[in-house]
């Protein structure tokens, strides 16, 4: 066992967990300034510790059980929830060399191990023994299930266009045009799918506290719901660099300027969705669940048909180039 396969996944679980901490600021700290409001700015400088301080509350609050509660589940639903979340970053690559698996179905494993999550979102309020919390879970599942489908069939025209599943291939042959531009169809169906992947606003009903309480984690406390938190933000972490990748040309230079890193060109693209993901937090409300299930499949869904259809007619008159 050499030293990188230990160092390796450490240092990797550390950056996720300094970006899940900041994330959390970051994200408060911009919607505080798109709403005119100052943001955390107590503790520590410019409020940099604020996140810190909530870990902190988190890890030392009572951790209670409900009595009647599957005591077992109960306490694997958050670790269920969470390990997929890291799990897929293994076959992320940041630049051509560093990534620590390149899977010759990176994007087929990305897909599949991500889609675990959702038992440990359903055991979570199995496990509660709660109506409230039972009724959360089935439907963050419904919603889950129903924005996977396109979420996968948006990126088959990526596939298409790319002759590969290798997340590294896909970056490679976007050299030329990133997929952006000829897959606009797929990237609108993917980006909005992913939102509602992450549960996060407009499709935020698992938090819905006005109608559900919290939905499936209401029963949690301390760190066990910090597992629920986490797992989220990690994904948006791991869907904000799928983005990168498959659709902004992952670490390709933009016009031309190959000087800079590609690792800079990389963090740029992903930070800009990361900051797009907290724009439409911080300005659309959140739609009813039929609003939410209309949009899914009477939208999505035949869009992404039509984009890969478009994509194989593409495929076919423009094969010197695309």
């Amino acid at each position: 066992m050499n030293g990188w396969t230990l160092f390796g996944p450490v240092t990797l679980l550390s950056v996720v967990l300094l970006f899940v901490t900041y994330a959390i600021l970051f994200e408060r700290k911009v919607m505080g300034w798109m709403q005119g409001r100052h943001g955390p700015n107590r503790l520590g400088p410019w409020g940099l510790l604020q996140t810190v301080a909530d870990i902190l509350k988190l890890l030392i609050k009572e951790d209670t059980i409900p009595r009647n509660a599957d005591r077992a589940m109960f306490k694997a639903a958050p670790v269920i929830a969470f390990v997929p979340s890291f799990v897929v970053l293994a076959a992320i690559p940041y630049t051509k060399g560093l990534l620590f698996s390149d899977l010759a179905v990176g994007l087929l494993y990305y897909i599949a191990i991500s889609s675990i999550t959702t038992i440990g979102i359903l055991s979570g309020g199995w496990a509660s023994n709660n109506k409230y919390a039972l009724l959360g879970s089935m439907r963050s599942v419904a919603q889950m299930i129903s924005y996977e489908i396109p979420l996968v069939m948006s990126v088959i025209g990526v596939v298409m266009a790319a002759g590969t599943l290798n997340l590294t291939g896909i970056v490679e042959s976007q050299k030329e045009v990133w997929f952006i531009l000829p897959q606009i169809i797929g990237f609108v169906v993917f980006f909005i799918a992913s939102l509602a992947e992450l549960n996060r606003t407009p499709f935020d009903l698992p938090e819905a506290e006005s109608e559900l309480v919290a939905g499936y984690h209401v029963e949690y406390s301390g760190f066990r719901f910090a597992f629920f938190m986490l797992a989220e933000y990690v994904y948006v972490y791991a869907m904000a660099a799928l983005t990168t990748i498959l659709f902004l040309g992952g670490w390709n230079p933009l016009f031309g300027i190959d000087f800079i890193p590609p690792i800079f060109w990389f963090a740029l693209k992903f930070l800009l969705m990361v900051f797009l993901l907290i724009w439409i937090r911080a300005t659309l409300p959140r739609i009813r669940m039929d609003q939410l299930m209309q949009l899914g499949w009477k939208v999505l869904l035949p869009l992404s048909l039509i984009n890969i259809f478009l994509s194989a007619v593409l495929k076919e008159v423009f094969s010197g180039w695309y």
